[in-house]
């Protein structure tokens, strides 16, 4: 049955319906290791994800009115930087030509990517329920792989900080900046960055395809492909969360690797360095993290949740330490002192919000020739110890010591 036919018997909404369940039974494959407040996160991380896929695949996947539109509110996967927004233009292919105008304000830093995933141009047209997990191997639209990108660095602006930038497959004549697409195009991906939000003038963008097509009125089939793609979104992204923390972060607690195969896979772009990890800290346990930061533009360490989300705490500036926030030890050091009350040894006091683990990240951004990201050093001590001792409750104890750069 077609894609029309299916969206007007009602049978791609039912499918709709069903992939939300089939993506809800993931957290049974989590068993006792998960906990209370896991459970009711991974609750609202799939009401999340579903209002994410909504949005981007029914409502922002028009081809005759592209648009770069913020994601949902509180939408943070894939350990998001409260210091980064995310802009995205969906596209069905990257068949045609378009071009970026803007002005970058008081921004630093932004990166533009494009980028394919493996999905079929009308996923509408079947049933993907049936396949379960396994259907992911052909349609995915969350194994993202930048194909493209161009940084603030690269772009031309005028003294009043315009730009414009032309998004095709071939270089369009009179626009000096350029963001190459394949014919397999499914969006783009711009990264804003700041260092100081609260005293930086906001950028703007804007995106029109180039050859003067007119907004039209949506079809059955379109409204099919896109309930289709905003399911599997869901799916793909709790799938996602389940393998990265039991096929691969959770095999080392309190460690961080610089994987850059990890981080390409899931539609990174290589202008950084990410690592990720996972943390272990019981309500009575501290973790002391110490490293020296690379020479670069930006960084940031920060906790998130088992699902990869940020903690609710981001809003009130809590769960995270960046370049610009941090307090350096005398050395240079920066520690980061993870515990559910500060213990009064300096540095950079994190709360883990009430949770006993999750995931942890730290990525270098603009690192200067030569720079590469540190070694990282973790102790896991009573808190009630550094409360009574100070950091002196530190000494014996043997660091975890990790950071290196893999792929």
């Amino acid at each position: 049955m077609e894609a029309r036919e299916r969206l007007l018997s009602g049978a791609a909404w039912d499918e709709f319906c069903d992939q939300l369940k089939l993506a809800g039974r993931i957290v049974g494959r989590f068993g006792d290791e998960v906990d209370e407040l896991d459970r009711a996160e991974w609750y609202r991380f799939l009401a999340r994800l579903t209002r994410n896929g909504l949005e981007r695949f029914l409502e922002n996947c028009e081809p005759e009115r592209p648009r770069l539109r913020d994601v949902p509110w509180r939408q943070s996967i894939n350990f998001q930087s409260p210091d980064q927004d995310h802009l995205l233009a969906e596209f069905v292919d990257g068949s045609h030509d378009y071009v970026i105008t803007g002005n970058r304000g008081g921004l630093p830093y932004f990166v533009i990517a494009s980028w394919n995933s493996a999905q079929p141009v009308h996923p509408g047209d079947r049933d993907w329920t049936a396949e379960g997990i396994d259907g992911l191997k052909t349609f995915d639209p969350t194994a993202y792989q930048t194909t493209g990108f161009i940084t603030s660095d690269q772009v031309h602006f005028d003294p009043q900080g315009n730009f414009t930038i032309a998004v095709s497959q071939q270089r369009i004549a009179g626009i000096a900046d350029w963001l190459p697409i394949q014919p397999e195009c499914v969006g783009l991906l711009v990264r804003t960055l700041y260092h100081d939000r609260a005293d930086t003038a906001p950028p703007q963008f804007a995106i029109r395809r180039l050859d003067g097509a007119r907004p039209r009125a949506v079809s059955p089939g379109e409204v099919a492909d896109g309930l289709a793609k905003a399911a599997q979104t869901v799916l793909g992204y709790g799938e996602l969360v389940r393998r990265w923390w039991q096929d691969n972060l959770a095999q080392r607690p309190n460690r961080i690797r610089f994987d850059r195969a990890v981080y390409l896979s899931n539609g990174g772009v290589p202008d950084r360095h990410h690592g990720f990890g996972t943390w272990q800290c019981e309500a009575h346990e501290a973790l002391v993290i110490d490293f020296r930061p690379s020479r670069c533009s930006y960084w940031i360490f920060q906790l998130c949740s088992i699902w990869q989300e940020n903690l609710d705490n981001y809003e009130d500036g809590q769960g995270y330490v960046t370049k610009y926030t941090c307090r350096l030890q005398d050395d240079g050091l920066v520690r980061v002192v993870i515990a559910s009350e500060d213990p009064g040894i300096g540095g950079n006091h994190v709360s883990p919000f009430d949770h006993v683990h999750g995931g942890m990240s730290l990525r270098f951004i603009g690192l200067e020739a030569g720079a590469e990201p540190p070694q990282v050093s973790l102790r896991r001590v009573p808190l009630a110890d550094l409360k009574a001792r100070g950091a002196a409750a530190l000494d014996g104890i043997e660091p975890v010591v990790s950071g290196e750069v893999t792929g």
